[in-house]
């Protein structure tokens, strides 16, 4: 792909001399501007790979002008052109971010190199951004731990949406990776780099709430000693996470929704709007359809947040995954916590895939570092984990009646209990097919016959029709 050049000069005929040697001596696009106006306007995403520009110019100067365009993209190399008296002006302009400066009458040989070497450092450049979004991707795309159908078409639907700037509302139970869904959305996307401000609307009061968004105006209400910036103003460029967007109250629905109409912003005390470029990500685990039904929530507003919805799978419809997703934070917590890595025996794993997760992900991960942590081996058996787990493989009526037996005698209890129900279900889901139960359990066939003969249950007996199945 051929690298674009602006050059910038109020002096039409200085333009028209630098347009015809640069295009004839070297591989690149040349545009012109006659005001620092007029460059603005032209640098806009990556059109623009290098600046020339002159440093005495009317209205704006190559000075403000390099400042504002470094702000906009700083990726764009700038070449400073100066006359002979202007030389401090040059090295400041070096301090502001200039790749180089050349002199006026100029050197062709030397405006040349210059410009020859500038284009090759952004070619590095963009070369190395290259790699980074490749290695980016590819790290993000790992973020959910999982091969069952859902969590791939949840993967594929964030790598869709995040090529795009639309505004997206990602629902989903407590725990099931809402937050982590929305960061690998910016994270795809062409604003990754650039901030990724989240909100937690819940956890601000509603009074302050307002101000922490959009900001406000020295004197706009009592103890307002100074302007503030509002996060939306902190997550310029970049994108802004609404977590839990169902609790805010009417009037800031109202406000929310002028944001995504206009693309701006009101400060509280001020009497201008301000436009700005966010993308909008929202996220809640209520209904919001019911909340629209009891006048809860704007009908407007759900259908402006509402452009791409994207559902965040709870732990039981990927139950598949939980082996995966229990020996990813398995390792993690032994390297997080300097402990040697451990490892989960196979009745561990079972009671884990057997246990409802109410709080989802976020649950299994708390479980697993409690475990991690006031485990005495190198294994992580049942007797490693809380209550609960314990009271998810064994009714709470015959809790008392197991704690009444040695240790010993208690654990081989409630695991026999364990394995013949789960057995059993695996066996009735699969209708027989041993190979198929084996499958979903995440084990080896044979392991699953030894189980079999060990408690006595046969796989004829969930055979439809008594048909042989394999």
């Amino acid at each position: 792909m051929r690298q674009s050049l602006l050059v910038v000069d109020d002096m039409p005929d200085m333009l028209r001399f630098l347009e015809r040697v640069i295009r004839r001596e070297l591989n690149v696009d040349v545009l012109t501007a006659g005001t620092g106006e007029e460059a603005l306007s032209m640098v806009t995403g990556d059109t623009i790979g290098i600046a020339l520009i002159d440093i005495r110019m009317p209205r704006m100067d190559g000075m403000e002008l390099l400042r504002r365009i470094k702000k906009m993209n700083d990726s764009v190399i700038v070449i400073i052109m100066t006359a002979y008296g202007s030389i401090e002006d040059a090295v400041e302009s070096l301090k502001l971010g200039a790749y180089d400066y050349i002199t006026k009458p100029f050197d062709e040989e030397r405006l040349l190199h210059t410009i020859k070497r500038a284009m090759e450092h952004h070619a590095l450049i963009q070369k190395n951004r290259a790699l980074e979004k490749k290695i980016r991707e590819k790290e993000t795309s790992e973020s959910f731990v999982g091969t069952s159908p859902a969590i791939r078409k949840l993967v594929e639907t964030i790598q869709l949406v995040a090529k795009t700037d639309v505004t997206v509302l990602i629902t989903g139970e407590t725990g099931t990776g809402k937050d982590l869904s929305a960061r690998m959305m910016h994270e795809l996307s062409n604003r990754a780099g650039k901030p990724f401000v989240t909100v937690n609307c819940p956890a601000i009061p509603e009074n302050i709430l307002e101000s922490e968004l959009f900001g406000y105006r020295k004197g706009a209400f009592t103890g307002a000693a100074e302007d503030k910036e509002g996060l939306f103003h902190t997550a310029r460029s970049g994108t802004i996470l609404l977590d839990e967007i169902g609790d805010i109250s009417p009037v800031l629905q109202a406000k929310l929704l002028r944001v995504l109409q206009e693309k701006e912003i009101k400060p509280l005390g001020d009497t201008r709007t301000h436009k700005v470029d966010v993308r909008v990500i929202a996220s809640t685990n209520q209904n919001l359809k019911e909340k629209i039904a009891s006048g809860q929530f704007r009908e407007d507003l759900y259908y402006r947040l509402n452009v791409v919805s994207i559902q965040t799978p709870s732990l039981r419809e990927i139950a598949t995954d939980i082996p995966l997703i229990a020996n990813h934070f398995l390792s993690y917590y032994c390297a997080d916590l300097g402990i040697p890595q451990k490892r989960f025996s196979e009745d561990a794993l079972k009671i884990l895939v057997s246990r409802e997760w109410s709080g989802n992900v976020r649950e299994l991960q708390n479980e697993i570092r409690r475990a991690v942590i006031f485990s005495k081996g190198d294994t992580i058996g049942p007797e490693d984990f809380s209550c609960e787990s314990l009271k998810a493989i064994c009714p709470e009526d015959t809790v008392s009646v197991i704690c009444s037996l040695e240790y010993k005698e208690a654990r081989r209890s409630v695991l026999e209990k364990f394995n013949v129900q789960y057995i059993t279900r695996l066996l009735k889901d699969s209708e027989g097919n041993v190979s198929m139960a084996a499958k979903k359990a995440c084990i080896e066939r044979q392991s699953l016959q030894h189980l079999m003969r060990k408690y006595g249950i046969h796989s004829g007996d969930f055979k439809e029709n008594g048909a042989n199945k394999i």
